[in-house]
C-alpha cells in the first residue's frame, strides 16, 4: 500500500501544481535548472536523426530541447501520468511549432514502447518521484537501443558541512514558504523537499544505475552536488 499513496500523492502534486510548475522551478532553484540541463545536453551529443524519450517530461522543456537537437529527421517522446502537466507542455510544443515531438500519458514504470526503440531516454527532476527508482531505470535500459545512453538529471545531496545543513534548510522550511506564498501550494512544496531529501546521494544512484544493467556509468555533480546529472550506456550486443 505504501507504494501505491506514494504514487497517489505525486499525481496530485504535479496535477495541482501544473500551471506554476515552471515559475516555481525557477524560483526555487534560482534559474540554475535550465543551466544544468543545457550542460547535461552538452554532454550527451545528441545527434540529428536519433531518436529520444523523456520520461516523466512535465511541462516538456527537456522534451523540447531534444527535439530541437535531433532535427527534422529525428522524433521525440515525453511522457507524463499528469494530464495537467502534458497540458502545459502540448501549449508550449504548439508554440515552438515543433512537428517531431509526440507527447504520451503513460507510467514511467511500465513504458509503453518495444525494447531497443530509443538512442537515448531521459529522465529530468521525476526519478526522486516515482515509488521504485531500480524498476524505471531497468525500463528506461529495456527501451534503450544497445549502446543507447540513459540520462538523469535530479536533486542530489551535498556532503560538504556546512553547505549540506544550508540545503536541507532551503529545502525543508524556505521551499514550501515559497510554494505557499508563489503557488498557494504549501503541501505540494513540502512533498517535493520530502522527496528531495530522501533520494540517494550520486555515488548510490551510480550503483543503482549498474544494478539496472548500465555500463560506463559517470555523473557530474552541480552547484556542489545540489543536483546530478549521471549517464549510463546500455550494453552493445
Amino acid at each position: 500500500m505504501k507504494q501505491q499513496s506514494k504514487e497517489e500523492r505525486v499525481h496530485h502534486v504535479f496535477e495541482k501544481i501544473s500551471d506554476q510548475y515552471d515559475t516555481m522551478n525557477s524560483v526555487i532553484s534560482f534559474q540554475l535548472h535550465k543551466k544544468w540541463r543545457a550542460d547535461t545536453m552538452k554532454r550527451m551529443s545528441v545527434k540529428r536523426g536519433d531518436h529520444a524519450l523523456d520520461i516523466c517530461c512535465g511541462t516538456a522543456d527537456w522534451t523540447i530541447a531534444l527535439a530541437e537537437a535531433v532535427g527534422e529527421e529525428g522524433k521525440v517522446c515525453g511522457l507524463d501520468f499528469s494530464q495537467n502537466m502534458l497540458k502545459v507542455g502540448e501549449e508550449k510544443v504548439e508554440k515552438h511549432g515543433l512537428r517531431n515531438i509526440e507527447l504520451i500519458h503513460g507510467n514511467a514504470m511500465e513504458l509503453p514502447f518495444e525494447d531497443n526503440s530509443f538512442d537515448y531516454v531521459t529522465i529530468g527532476f521525476g526519478l526522486r518521484n516515482v515509488p521504485d527508482y531500480l524498476a524505471v531505470l531497468k525500463e528506461m535500459n529495456r527501451v534503450l537501443k544497445p549502446g543507447g545512453m540513459a540520462v538523469c538529471l535530479d536533486t542530489s545531496q551535498p556532503t560538504m558541512p556546512g553547505y549540506r545543513q544550508l540545503y536541507y534548510f532551503y529545502f525543508k522550511h524556505i521551499m514550501p514558504l515559497m510554494g505557499k506564498v508563489l503557488a498557494k501550494s504549501y503541501e505540494e512544496y513540502s512533498w517535493l523537499q520530502e522527496s528531495a531529501s530522501d533520494f540517494p546521494g550520486a555515488p548510490e544512484l551510480k550503483k543503482l544505475f549498474e544494478k539496472a544493467g548500465f555500463v560506463k556509468v559517470k555523473y557530474k555533480p552541480y552547484s556542489g552536488g545540489a543536483a546530478a546529472s549521471h549517464f549510463g550506456y546500455k550494453k552493445s550486443q
